[in-house]
């Protein structure tokens, strides 16, 4: 019984021993890792050399611009349309052909307008020969002034009534208003068409209209003749210059927009009226100091309350609080925080930090 008891004691001083030696261990464990802590982030800033890619700060044009999109237009655009009602008799041009102002198009049956001007030009002729016979009475006094009169007027009814029949007749014939491109025909000879249906579009093309709005802001800026850029995408990487030729003197009340116009020369053709368009208009290209600002890729900014970049100083990379200025063509200005020829990081800024050590992934960016 005795020996029981004792075998009891001597088990619970085991377990306390044990309790203690894991408390203990813990705390020695903990105080180590906080101690190591400070010595782990000071190796991540100091770690292994981080590669990036950098650029140089340079010197860029700013200059002041707007941008705008737009469509292209005909210069000049018409749907051939009859003026009177009849049987399409022939069709003078190919689908797509390009016709001079004035080519005969198309022609509508005329035998009775044709038929009309010779009965016109009939009476003509029997009013001239009376008239001169009533000149030569009224000479010998054989008729009265009025008679006379009478005469002259019937003579210019005739003439008349032959301008009628003529004009009638020339609106069998359609003709090109001006000097363009064909479109698709949309009759075909022997059709009965009548008055305003749709046969053919013509379109001049040489020259295109250019139709953009541009924010009232901008209002002072613009001026007639202004030079401006336009792309497209169905012709990546061309550059189409374009002069500004009209302005809407009424500010859109909705937008606040103002309408535009300018003309492109399209002689060789390759663009086309409805497609969509890109502007650019340079307002003081001539006045832009090509040293009047510090200029850094876009990519290079870290965004926050307070832009910064990484800025590198013998393989080190440093944070720069820095302060920017206007944006264009993917560059940023650089007000304040860096200097031309400056080495900063463009690419990468995620793996490195300040403090980092960096290498260029390749030759230094201009």
């Amino acid at each position: 019984m005795l020996a029981t008891h004792m075998e009891k004691k001597y088990r619970l001083v085991l377990a306390l021993a044990g309790l203690l030696a894991l408390l203990a261990g813990g705390y020695l464990w903990r105080e180590g890792a906080f101690a190591s802590a400070p010595a782990a982030a000071d190796n991540a800033g100091k770690g292994e050399t981080v590669t990036v890619e950098m650029t140089r700060v340079v010197r860029f044009a700013f200059s002041d611009e707007a941008i705008a999109v737009g469509t292209l237009k005909s210069n000049e655009s018409v749907v051939l349309r009859p003026e009177i009602s009849g049987r399409v008799t022939n069709a003078y041009f190919k689908d797509g052909e390009v016709v001079r102002g004035g080519h005969l198009l198309f022609n509508l049956d005329a035998d009775v307008q044709a038929a009309e001007l010779r009965q016109a030009e009939a009476q003509l002729q029997l009013a001239r020969a009376t008239q001169r016979r009533n000149e030569d009475l009224y000479q010998r006094k054989f008729i009265s002034q009025q008679a006379l009169d009478n005469g002259h007027a019937t003579l210019k009814v005739q003439e008349a009534n032959v301008a009628l029949a003529t004009a009638r007749l020339e609106k069998t014939r359609i003709r090109a208003p001006f000097a363009g491109v064909l479109g698709i025909r949309q009759v075909s000879p022997g059709d009965y068409v009548r008055e305003g249906t749709d046969l053919v579009n013509l379109e001049d093309i040489s020259t295109l209209k250019l139709d953009f709005r541009l924010p009232e802001i901008n209002l002072r800026q613009l001026r007639i003749g202004l030079a401006l850029e336009a792309t497209t995408d169905a012709l990546p990487g061309e550059v189409f210059t374009a002069t500004l030729a009209a302005i809407d003197p009424l500010v859109d009340e909705g937008g606040r927009s103002i309408a535009c116009r300018a003309l492109l020369d399209n002689s060789e053709g390759k663009l086309r009226p409805g497609m969509f368009a890109r502007v650019r208009l340079v307002f003081d290209e001539a006045d832009v100091n090509a040293d009047a600002a510090l200029a850094i890729p876009e990519e290079a900014v870290i965004p926050g309350a307070t832009p910064q970049v990484l800025k590198v100083e013998e393989g080190v990379a440093r944070a720069v609080s820095i302060s920017l200025g206007r944006r264009r063509a993917s560059k940023v200005e650089v007000l304040e925080g860096l200097q031309e020829g400056d080495v900063i990081v463009t690419s990468g800024q995620l793996k490195a930090r300040d403090g980092s050590s960096v290498v260029a992934a390749d030759d230094l960016r201009g």
